[in-house]
């Protein structure tokens, strides 16, 4: 990526992505933070993808730990 004659490397660290689909990204947190989603947004927007799941394990049922965020749907 290249913003006023500058050159950034793109780091992506997403915790997985599942047959180029779907990516998911793993928390253990108290509380899921508002900038969680919006990473899992950026990380799709950057890949193209239109999938993503945030998984917080911190939860007393995983299925009340899982969002899903997608990507122009």
């Amino acid at each position: 990526m290249i913003w006023n004659q500058t050159k950034m490397d793109v780091g992506l660290r997403a915790d997985l992505i599942v047959e180029n689909k779907v990516i998911i990204e793993v928390k253990s947190v108290e509380q899921i933070a508002a900038v969680h989603p919006k990473q899992v947004l950026t990380y799709l927007k950057i890949t193209g993808l239109k999938l993503g799941l945030l998984i917080n394990f911190n939860e007393p049922l995983i299925k009340t730990g899982i969002t899903r965020i997608v990507n122009n749907l």
